[in-house]
């Protein structure tokens, strides 16, 4: 089921799309709930407000190679403020300070229910859904500090999508993004070093997730520089897409 997270004039409000028509939802969308007959349109937000965004390193075969480094024995972690969260639409805007600003399309998981120290075979029962994410990134900072919270922390450096798919086939997903309508990267959920439920359970053993929580889970092969002006657009296979403009 695809869900949408909408900002109308009456306050914000979750709809399930059915057959191209946005259907209220009334309930809690991380607990019980029911779609209703009314229809509501509404600009998109993202779809949750988490207490943190966790992201994955290097999950991607061919990315890891692309950066000369090999697979990690254990996932690569690590934190995006959630002051750098922008909707759909919204622009990434480049700081000053900025030499080389990368994009890095991403699908990203939001947590269910609280969890801490799940199972691989019990991570899947704790996840809603998956959305769009484009953990943006400074090259030069990132290998300046070492660390990467500067280069991945700025604001608007992760745009997040406001449209969550509930079921989802992770063995076999396709993800593209494009810069001013050329396709930049190209990649397949079935690449990643560490699939979803393993990143799930691994970060779960490091920190407690609560539901609205997310996780970006790597970024495939093509990176490549944006500047101001640029369209980006990141396109998942039954989700949708996010498009974002530089400035």
């Amino acid at each position: 089921m695809l869900l949408k997270h909408i900002s109308t004039q009456n306050g914000n409000c979750y709809v399930a799309i059915i057959n191209g028509e946005s259907r209220v939802i009334e309930g809690d969308v991380f607990g019980n709930f029911v779609v209703t007959e009314r229809q509501l349109d509404g600009k998109e937000i993202p779809f949750c407000n988490p207490s943190k965004i966790v992201a994955l390193g290097l999950n991607y075969h061919k990315h890891a190679e692309e950066f000369g480094s090999k697979p990690a024995v254990e996932p690569i972690i690590f934190l995006k403020p959630t002051t750098s969260i922008v909707a759909n639409g919204e622009p990434i805007v480049l700081p000053k300070c900025a030499e080389h600003v990368e994009f890095e399309g991403e699908i990203a998981v939001v947590i269910k229910s609280t969890c801490k120290g799940v199972s691989v075979a019990d991570a899947p029962n704790h996840v809603l859904g998956y959305t769009i994410a484009n953990d943006v990134t400074e090259r030069i900072l990132q290998k300046r500090d070492g660390q990467w919270t500067r280069a991945k922390g700025f604001d608007t450096f992760c745009p997040l999508g406001g449209v969550l798919q509930t079921e989802l086939d992770l063995s076999n997903t396709l993800l593209t993004t494009t810069v001013n309508g050329v396709e930049k990267q190209r990649g397949n959920s079935a690449e990643m070093i560490n699939n979803v439920y393993q990143a799930l359970s691994f970060v779960s053993g490091v920190m407690t997730l609560y539901p609205g929580d997310v996780i970006l889970t790597g970024t495939p092969q093509g990176c490549s520089k944006i500047a101001s002006g640029d369209v980006v657009t990141i396109s998942v296979q039954n989700i949708g897409s996010l498009t974002n403009p530089v400035k």
